[in-house]
Parts: structure tokens; sequence; C-alpha cells
């Protein structure tokens, strides 16, 4: 720490460190405020893992592929005077996943609700009707629990204050449990509780929100930004430097500098040091605390490290010829506590990404934290060509060609992850217990942004996570 006598702080500086969604959002929305700004990224163009890259002529997204909470990015746009439309270019899916499993059960869900019930109603009788109520229902509580979506920690004020209090008996149970009482037949259950297989949790701790997800693509909609996910990091990127927003890529932050129990700057790793007087981490939020911060006792660090992570799982980059027919996620659960597998196709929705006969593809398989740890690179590898070798994704496909692999070791090594992990998984019990705070609890100054502090996952809620982080080092700030 010899280089902190460089400078001191100024009152109107701060540093984001990451240039994620949530590190974009609040470096954005600080600057609309008067603050001076400075974004330093380890990785040499910003988006983290919601950035994207070409290979051979195709564009592929790293990360995210489907944007289930449109309202919740349109108002993380808003907050920092822009609107989404007129920077990112939209597509409603019609046709947007299907699940296989291995007793050749196939749920496919469709934007259209009454057509997604007769499909349903056909295969199981009166499943069509309780799906229908089943969402209906989540509709309702959806739009009852919504505002507290853009709060950061909401208490028993938030859920008078807004009439979400009528559905709190629903944010104490879990997803299985919600499901368990609909009365639909299993396979359907499991085809709605998909998306937890993506965080490698159990239906029974998952959060109750991700019901939410039908009666999401129901009525809001999912959709796909045009050009990839990456427009979204992109658009912010570009309005971030016309505020005046600094960004310094290619470095990589050693520790969160501070004296006296609060902030004054950041250490790189070749020791440059940068002072500051606030800090926003959109580091991995347990990352923040283990890796870059020392002010945090023992006890506070075995209480974070025993909360479960979530792997990037293992990824092949492909190109393949066929006739792109929907749906535009194909999930595949092959049973035995396997967690699913994943097909991509963009074809489906942008026929401009077609290159001479071939189409971008993704090929997706989640593992559990724990266990790629264990197996290693190797194992990991090993995984990932047996998934490749599984025949169910090549159905409708003429020919494949492998682009690209990424393995859990090589996202962490080059997505600068924290053991490897995205986050911490968000399970009923973390979304209960009120997640990491926005506003550090263990050293003045320190902020977080990002998935790690919302009770989601999505692209959305690390945008909201970024207004939040900024919201609350203004309120620390009189003169903000």
């Amino acid at each position: 720490m010899s280089n902190l006598s460089k400078g001191l702080p100024t009152s109107r500086t701060v540093i984001v460190v990451g240039a994620g969604m949530g590190g974009l959002m609040a470096a954005l929305r600080l600057a609309r405020r008067g603050w001076q700004v400075q974004v330093i990224e380890a990785r040499s163009d910003t988006g983290g893992l919601a950035s994207g890259f070409t290979m051979n002529g195709f564009a592929f997204d790293a990360g995210p592929y489907i944007l289930l909470d449109r309202p919740g990015l349109a108002w993380a746009f808003q907050a920092v005077g822009l609107e989404l439309t007129e920077h990112v270019r939209l597509r409603r899916i019609e046709s947007i996943y299907e699940v296989q499993t291995a007793a050749g059960d196939l749920c496919r869900f469709e934007a259209d609700l009454a057509y997604t019930a007769a499909a349903f109603e056909t295969r199981w009788p009166g499943s069509g009707v309780r799906y229908q109520h089943f969402v209906t229902t989540m509709q309702a509580t959806y739009q009852r629990l919504a505002p507290l979506l853009r709060v950061a920690q909401p208490n028993a004020v938030d859920l008078v204050r807004t009439g979400a209090w009528r559905s709190a008996p629903f944010l104490f149970q879990s997803l299985g449990a919600i499901l368990a009482r609909t009365g639909l037949p299993q396979p359907l259950q499991d085809a709605i509780a998909i998306w937890t297989h993506v965080a490698g949790q159990e239906p029974h701790l998952a959060p109750s929100p991700l019901a939410f997800v039908p009666a999401l693509i129901h009525s809001i909609g999912a959709w796909y930004p045009l050009g990839g996910i990456e427009t979204i990091p992109r658009a912010l990127t570009q309005a971030a430097r016309e505020a005046g927003v600094a960004f310094r890529t290619n470095t990589r932050i050693r520790a969160i500098r501070s004296q006296q129990g609060k902030v004054c700057g950041v250490e790189s790793e070749t020791g440059e040091f940068w002072p500051a007087a606030a800090v926003v981490s959109n580091v991995h939020g347990l990352g923040t605390y283990l890796a870059l911060v020392e002010e945090v006792s023992p006890r506070v660090r075995q209480r974070l490290q025993q909360l479960p992570l979530q792997s990037p799982g293992v990824c092949a980059y492909l190109a393949v010829r066929g006739n792109m027919e929907p749906p535009y996620l194909r999930f595949h659960l092959p049973g035995q506590g396997e967690l699913c597998r994943l097909l991509i196709l963009p074809g489906v929705l942008d026929a401009s990404v077609e290159k001479a006969g071939w189409w971008p593809a993704r090929l997706l398989a989640p593992m559990r934290h724990a266990q790629a740890e264990q197996m290693g690179a190797a194992g990991q590898q090993a995984f990932l060509e047996a998934i490749l070798a599984e025949p169910w994704w090549r159905a409708g496909l003429d020919e494949v060609r492998l682009l690209a692999t990424r393995i859990p070791a090589e996202w962490g090594a080059e997505f600068h992850l924290y053991s490897n992990s995205m986050n911490p998984v968000m399970t009923a019990h973390l979304m209960r217990a009120g997640r990491l705070a926005h506003r550090s609890p263990y050293l003045r100054g320190l902020y977080l942004a990002g998935s790690a502090t919302h009770p989601g996952q999505w692209v959305s809620f690390a945008a909201i996570s970024g207004i939040l982080a900024a919201d609350a080092l203004c309120e620390d700030q009189p003169s903000c």
C-alpha cells in the first residue's frame, strides 16, 4: 500500500470496479448526478457476462440469451435518462422454449397462453385449465410484488406501502412448494421449473418469484435484442462515455483500500493506486468481500463462504446447417437427477445471422459448482465432450461445426470470476435473508452492484441493482 500517498480522493470522485450491467448503470446514474466517474475493467471490453464476441463471422452472446423482465430494464434505462427502445431493438419471441424429458414428454411454451394451454390439455386432460389458472394467479401476484424489485432492501413498511403485504406468504415459500399446489402433471412442473437448473439448484430450494416466468412470457412477453444481448451494455457504454465517464480497461484490481474504516481508493495488480471518495463494486458479490476487501471479520467471511455458488457450466459455440424451426430455446432433461442441457438457436428469431447456409447456435450444460470444481479442468472438458456426443440436440440439423468451447475454468480465467462462479445462487433462503446489501455494512463508502444484490439473475435485475447502488451512494452524500 506504498502508493496510497500518491493522491487524496476528491469529494466527487467515484470508482466503479467492473463494467458489467450493474457497473455500467451505476456509472451512468452517478455521472448524470455530477460525479466524476472512472470505470476500471479487467477485460478489454465492457459488458461482463452480457458481452459478446465474433468467431468465423458469427456473432455470439457470451452469457445471457433472453430478456424476461423488459419493464425492469426499461425502468433502469429511464433512470439514466434513456429510452430502451431508442437504443435497443427488441423482438418479442413467439415460440419461446420447449422441454423434452428422458421419458419422452414434450412441453412447449408459446407467447399465446390459450394455444400453450390447449397443447397441455391434449397431452394431459385437465392440465390446460390448471395451467391458465396458475398463470393468472402468478400475474396478479407479480403485479403486487413488482414494485419491490426496485427497492434496495424491502421491509415491512415497503410491503404495506405498495400493497404487497397481501402476497407476503408467497415470498416465504419455495418454487417447488408453489408448483406442487398447482395440480399440474410432474413433467409440466419440471418444465416450468427448468430455469432453476440453469443455476444448478433444486426447485425446493429456489425462490418463489421464479414462478413468475410463465406469467411474464404470456403477458409482458419474452424478448430478444436484435444483434444479441451485447447490444444492451454496448448502448450503456456509449451513453456513459458521452456523459463523461472515463473507462480504463485491461486493468485488474487487487484490492479496495480503506483508511479508518472508509474507502479511500483501489489498487491494481501492478501496484497503481487511484483515490476515490466512494467505490462501487460490480465484481462478484462474494468475491468483493472475500478477495478485495480486508475489513471483513472472520465470522462474516465464514458465513459468506458457506453461500452456494453458481457455475457458468460448459458451452459449445456452433455453426449449424438445417431448418431454423422454432422454438428459440430447446431444453433437454436427461433424468437421474442430472441438470438440463440447452440448445439456443438465434436464427429462429433473426434471419440476418445466417452466413452462406450456416447458422450460429450454442449448446449449454449447467453444472453444480462444487461438482465442477471437484472435476477440475480435465473433468470439465470430459463432461463437455459427453454433452456434445448426446444425440438429442442434433435433431433437425443436417451438419454441425464446432467453433469454440468454454468450461468453467476457462470462464473463470477469461471473465475474472471468483472461484470460477458467476454469483451466489439466489436460493429462497438468501432472498428472504435480504441478499447482499447495496450499501456495504462492513466498509463505509463501498457499494455493491450486480445480481448478488437482487432476487434474480437476469440482465434487467443486474441493471436495476446498478441504479439502486448509485442511489444508496447518493443517499449518503447530501450534495449528490
